[in-house]
């Protein structure tokens, strides 16, 4: 049976203020967080141990947010990703969606009710993609088990009328013989 897994979040930002008011921000909401101070060692660490949301600054040295996105996509499709800037401007957020396929775009500062609400919606998506995949898998074994049966034990085809409709209670009586 499907079940929900630890929230993995991880945090992507130069500056180490923020890491600390996020932390802070978000201590009391269940999820296993953990931070990175630049994107190249969010790429090592999520090779190690993957995350289910990543919350990304935009501005940082050497790779930008954007770029670290959609290098993330690529690498870790499954990954629901979240854009963070103080330096918000329409093309960004523009590239962030098309290039990165982010999440979501959220601005510094930061209203914590909408960031609590954005990670909640983040976190129901990635378990319904978790269910979606787990239910495809089941609807799958399903088949083949059928397929199975169909082999092994051999049925009379139902009547049908001229549409293709199986007629109910013809079957019901060739089944009675």
């Amino acid at each position: 049976m499907f079940s929900k897994t630890t929230r993995r979040l991880m945090i992507v930002d130069d500056e180490a203020k923020i890491c600390s008011a996020l932390r802070f921000s978000l201590r009391s909401e269940g999820y296993q967080l953990r931070f990175a101070n630049s994107a190249q060692e969010a790429l090592v660490r999520l090779k190690e141990e993957p995350a289910d949301v990543v919350l990304s600054d935009h501005l940082m040295p050497n790779m930008t947010g954007l770029t670290f996105l959609k290098l993330l996509r690529d690498r870790h499709p499954d990954t629901v990703r979240i854009l963070f800037t103080g330096h918000a401007d329409m093309l960004t957020a523009i590239e962030a969606v098309n290039q990165g396929e982010i999440y979501r775009f959220l601005s510094k500062p930061w209203d914590d009710g909408e960031l609590k609400a954005t990670l909640h919606l983040a976190f129901q998506t990635v378990d319904l993609e978790r269910e979606n995949r787990w239910l495809l898998a089941e609807v799958r074994n399903q088949q083949s088990l059928l397929l199975e049966m169909g082999r092994s034990i051999p049925l009379p085809a139902p009547p049908r009328d001229e549409r293709g409709a199986i007629l109910i209670d013809d079957y019901a009586e060739l089944e009675a013989c």
